[in-house]
């Protein structure tokens, strides 16, 4: 957990994991995806991940309600998915943007996490399907994405929510939009939403130093990789444009005003240390944020929960 302006994180000095369910998640995971996965082409890309999402899928609980929703956007309608559960708290909501590199994912391979999400929450569940890179560069997804919120913010009772009871959250490129969507509405003076949950975000750390030189090479995701989906999600731009903090939430300089963090960083991720930055510059604010870090966890844990009791702790204690 992060308390006091934690900056620093010590390497763990194992090779790699070694809780047998997350070994056995790595095992399979690799089985969709080509030794030279770097040659694929998008679609193939795309094929390969659908797949593997598929594979993993855990089902949705007895009794969930799923409806298909739309939100106006920038380039048209943006397609919702929200998720009730049974017992579902009064007003309590979360809003959900999608990990993928900001290349891959939909509401499809996300949609057993938020069916997980709402029912061991107790919080009804809105899932957002925004444009995806390189059709669609920045600022596509981000605008999508906050389009999507602030629809959302401002028809709560059309969705069955409490926007005074509402967090934002997401997975790895879903945990940049998450906290570049509540930049936008400080700065904006709307509702920021109760809380963001930034589950192993990319934030725009240096990737020349911590954790994106000491797990260049994790297994599951690797600095090369991510050096590749931001080179599909900003194409060709201009330093102002790779430089905006909607891009890179910790070249923020006013960090006053958000609201509280609850983040996850897994210690085999080239991510990690991008949650303990943001955390520090939180606290610095006076913002509550906390980190849990995750010795056994490699990036797109989420989607071992079933087969590994760290992965299975940490989404419980995500929807805690």
């Amino acid at each position: 957990t992060c308390h006091g302006n934690v900056t620093t994180v010590f390497d763990d000095p194992r090779k790699g994991p070694e809780e047998p369910g997350i070994l056995g998640f790595m095992r399979e995971s690799q089985g969709f995806f080509p030794e030279d996965a770097a040659g694929l082409s998008i679609n193939e890309m795309r094929n390969c991940y659908d797949r593997l999402c598929a594979h993993f899928h855990g089902g949705r609980p007895e009794g969930m309600q799923v409806a298909g929703m739309t939100a106006p956007g920038p380039a048209g309608d943006i397609a919702l998915r929200r998720y009730v559960p049974r017992g579902a708290r009064d007003g309590a909501g979360l809003i959900y943007l999608h990990g993928g590199g900001y290349v891959l994912g939909s509401l499809d391979s996300h949609d057993d996490v938020c069916a997980g999400l709402a029912e061991l929450a107790g919080a009804t569940v809105i899932a957002v399907d925004y444009r995806l890179a390189p059709e669609y560069r920045f600022p596509a997804a981000f605008e999508d994405s906050a389009a999507a919120v602030e629809h959302i913010m401002s028809n709560a009772a059309a969705f069955g929510t409490d926007p005074v009871r509402t967090a934002i959250g997401g997975d790895s490129a879903g945990g940049n939009l998450t906290a570049a969507v509540c930049l936008k509405r400080r700065d904006d003076r709307a509702r920021v939403p109760a809380g963001q949950v930034l589950i192993y975000p990319t934030l725009g750390g240096d990737m020349d130093r911590g954790s994106y030189v000491s797990r260049a090479n994790a297994p599951g995701l690797t600095t090369a990789d991510m050096q590749a989906y931001d080179s599909w999600y900003m194409g060709p731009c201009d330093d102002a444009v790779r430089m905006s903090k909607f891009r890179a939430p910790l070249l923020e300089t006013n960090y006053e005003g958000l609201p509280p963090a609850f983040m996850i960083a897994c210690e085999w991720d080239p991510l990690r240390d991008d949650c303990y930055g943001y955390a520090a510059r939180l606290e610095a604010a006076g913002v509550a944020a906390a980190v849990r870090h995750e010795p056994e966890l490699v990036h797109a844990s989420l989607r071992a929960r079933h087969m590994s009791q760290a992965a299975g702790a940490m989404f419980a204690s995500v929807a805690q």
